[in-house]
């Protein structure tokens, strides 16, 4: 490791919100655990780890080749970065503000019938289809050094990723195959959408004062 620390939490943190926040992935694991028991959730949950580990490695990998031939697309990567945290912001923030008023609805549709096989490659079909997770990691790299990460730092980061969505997404496994916690989040999943919309705004905010303080 020849980054700070601080330097892979904060990356780690912003993942961790932004996998625990309803999106594909999260319905899936959810749907799959309901249905098909949790066998077929964990295998949904390893397809996430494994899935979200290939996006990490790849995207890190092709952005630090990127940064050194063009340099100054770290800054223009920065830019969007903070348009992508506000757009996430606002949807989740608008998401959490119907659930306030009464209005929060999340459609879940239980995926019968699968074992951990068929889980787990259910689960990588959707991770690489997902348009939620190049947005996403667009924005986290913007929070990582990737052009002074060495390997080690990449590989680092990559298995920080898989840990982390593979713990979080079986413990929706392991809870959600139970139905009671499945309605449970259905009926109050906004307060964790609208934490997560506060943080990425937090995010945007802290992008945008490195830009104005270097």
């Amino acid at each position: 490791m020849t980054l700070p620390f601080g330097a892979f939490l904060t990356v780690w943190i912003f993942l961790a919100i932004n996998i625990m926040s309803p999106g594909p992935n999260v319905i899936n694991t959810i749907a799959t655990a309901m249905g098909s028991g949790r066998a077929a959730g964990l295998g949904s949950a390893c397809g996430v780890g494994i899935g979200i580990g290939g996006w990490c490695l790849s995207m890190s990998l092709g952005m630090a080749s990127v940064f050194a031939l063009f340099p100054a697309s770290q800054l223009a990567l920065t830019v969007l970065a903070i348009g992508l945290l506000l757009w996430f912001a606002t949807r989740y923030l608008r998401a959490a503000w119907s659930g306030i008023r009464g209005q929060w609805q999340m459609a879940l549709y239980r995926q019968q019938g699968l074992g951990f096989g068929a889980g787990f490659r259910r689960s990588m079909l959707i991770n690489a289809m997902n348009p939620k997770a190049l947005t996403s990691w667009l924005a986290i790299l913007s929070l990582f050094p990737t052009a002074s990460a060495a390997p080690g730092d990449i590989a680092i980061l990559t298995a920080g990723a898989c840990a982390l969505s593979f713990l979080i997404h079986s413990a929706y496994a392991l809870a959600f195959s139970t139905p009671p916690a499945a309605r449970l989040y259905m009926r109050h999943g906004w307060v964790f959408t609208g934490a997560a919309g506060a943080f990425f705004m937090v995010f945007a905010g802290k992008l945008a004062l490195s830009l104005i303080h270097p």
